[in-house]
């Protein structure tokens, strides 16, 4: 069964920026947040009993939770420099593209510091388990169950 509004294009356009802004609010703070946490971890004392896996690790997702971060914030700015355009179809469109790729940062930098902290604490084994569980709790959660539809075609 097909669910159908009555809305025109510009009221469609509307409601989807609309609802991409309510994701952006989730994503932003989250991506934020953990790159904060990051951050603060190499001016901890016990950073330099690291090992070179350990930190090779830590600065890789350094960078990607810096660059999530970045694109997580894209959409403000491309909302910004298109203000009044005419042009909120690119706007939704790039900046659903957008929330998407951030979506995929905000999960490899899950998976990747549940793991260095697992690997810190339990050892490099639980670390790389910890990483693979978080990995397909994600897979689950965001793609597999969204994209179940059930047997009734909802």
């Amino acid at each position: 069964m097909e669910y159908s509004r009555h809305e025109s294009k510009s009221e469609r356009l509307d409601r989807n920026w609309s609802e991409l802004l309510q994701e952006l609010r989730v994503t932003q703070t989250g991506s934020q947040i953990l790159t904060g946490f990051l951050l603060t971890i190499a001016f901890q004392p016990r950073f330099s009993d690291l090992d070179a896996y350990q930190v090779t690790l830590y600065m890789s997702l350094v960078f990607v939770a810096i660059g999530t971060t970045a694109v997580g914030l894209a959409p403000v700015s491309l909302h910004r420099r298109l203000f009044r355009s005419g042009e909120k179809d690119r706007v939704v469109e790039w900046a659903d593209r957008l929330v998407k790729a951030t979506l995929v940062g905000v999960a490899v930098v899950l998976a990747g510091t549940l793991s260095l902290v697992v690997d810190i604490v339990l050892g490099r084994t639980a670390g790389i388990i910890a990483a693979i569980a978080c990995v397909a709790v994600v897979v689950i959660l965001w793609f597999a169950l969204p994209g179940h539809r059930g047997q009734r075609g909802e």
